[in-house]
Parts: C-alpha cells; sequence; structure tokens
C-alpha cells in the first residue's frame, strides 16, 4: 500500500534482497486496512421520498441501552480477492462500561485475520489510542507475523474501511428498529453481503485513491 508510507520505504508487496526475514514478511503480507464504527437504536437519516407537503417522520422506540460496535479489517493483496474481515461487539450503556474496543479485541482480531489469511500481515490504521497501547506494541514485537504501519494523524480518506461504514449506513438509514437484536441482524447481513462481493471492497479502495502495486524487480 503505498501512499500511507514514508517515501524512504518499499511501497508494495514482495521482497527483496538484502532485507531482515520481517521485511520480507511484512512484503509478502497482505494489506490489510483497519478502522471501527459503533451503531445504536438510532438510525442515520437518508434523503428519502415522500408526499408532497408531508415531511416523513421515522418513530423510533425509547434510547436503547445497548450500543454495537464493529470492527473491520479491508484485506487486499495482489492476485487474490479483496477480502473483509469484521467483528463485531455489543456494549451495555451502564455508567464506568467500555463503549468501544479495547486493545485485547484489536489484538483478538489481528490474530484472526492471520489463522483466516494464512500468513503474516501488514495492519494499516490510524492513530487511535487503542492502537498504541503498550500491550499492543509488546504484542506486535514478540510476532514477526504482525506489522502495523500508521497513518497520517487525520486521514479518514485514506480508510477504505470508512466506505464500507457507509455502504453499511445506506442500509439501515431510516429504519425503526424493534429491537437491539434487530438492529444486530441488520449489521451482520449487510458485512456478510460486503464480504461476498469483493467487486464492493476493491471499490473502498478505489474510492481512497489508493492503489496496490507489485515491487517492481531490482
Amino acid at each position: 500500500m503505498e501512499s500511507p508510507l514514508p517515501s524512504n520505504r518499499h511501497g508494495g508487496f514482495g521482497e527483496r534482497s538484502g532485507e531482515t526475514g520481517r521485511e520480507q514478511f511484512r512484503h509478502r503480507a497482505p494489506g490489510l486496512l483497519s478502522d471501527e464504527a459503533g451503531f445504536s437504536m438510532t438510525p442515520p437519516v437518508a434523503r428519502t421520498w415522500g408526499r408532497r407537503g408531508q415531511t416523513p417522520v421515522i418513530r423510533v422506540r425509547g434510547r436503547s441501552r445497548r450500543r454495537i460496535s464493529v470492527a473491520a479489517l479491508c484485506c487486499y493483496k495482489p492476485g487474490e480477492k479483496s477480502r473483509l474481515i469484521q467483528r463485531p461487539r455489543n456494549h451495555l450503556l451502564l455508567k464506568g462500561a467500555r463503549k468501544s474496543f479495547s486493545w485485547q479485541d484489536y489484538r483478538d482480531l489481528l490474530v484472526r485475520a492471520h489463522i483466516q489469511l494464512g500468513g503474516p500481515i501488514v495492519v494499516v490504521w490510524d492513530n487511535l489510542n487503542t492502537h498504541l497501547a503498550a500491550g499492543l506494541k509488546r504484542y506486535e514485537a514478540e510476532h514477526d507475523w504482525l506489522t502495523t504501519i500508521r497513518l497520517p494523524a487525520y486521514a479518514p480518506d485514506l480508510n477504505p474501511v470508512e466506505a464500507v461504514w457507509s455502504l453499511v449506513r445506506r442500509a439501515t438509514a431510516n429504519t425503526a428498529f424493534g429491537t437491539p437484536d434487530d438492529l444486530d441482524r441488520t449489521l451482520r447481513r449487510e458485512l456478510r453481503r460486503i464480504q461476498l462481493r469483493p467487486h464492493l471492497i476493491d471499490g473502498c479502495l478505489t474510492a481512497t485513491g489508493l492503489a496496490i502495486n507489485p515491487p517492481t524487480p531490482p
């Protein structure tokens, strides 16, 4: 993944002579871009049709005490179909309860991706404080199959997972969910729909203006 990397580093996939074992692992590995989003019973509002002079109204139930967070990885590698790996988590909106993924949750997601993809991975993500947690950095240092790269300070336009959230929210817009389970089923269905359509995942990358280029032989 070329654009997020400093100009003095190799930006493609594939190994080069003179590199360390970890660098060769990284250049053979698929690129994974990660992000997290939260969803609640209050649906996103989108433009819709209605009778002239009658504003459409969405009636939803009272505020739910549950929130669903989803962390996702868009996985790209030249010559292979793009993939989406995701992990939902339900949160209870109680005082003092965590409302987002912990670093252990991200670690488990990366382990899951490593197993599913069957090899080393390069993860490109933002500078969320959870991504910078000491425990996660220590875990990376102890495992050669994992390499992480940071995006610039604020660059959601470089992350294709942002486009995945846009697709999901488009499918849930103006929807009155009866129960939190209805929301959970809808999210899982839409994420599964995207997983089964690699061209949608490719389109999310295209929207960032980034490209995956095989390395040029030395």
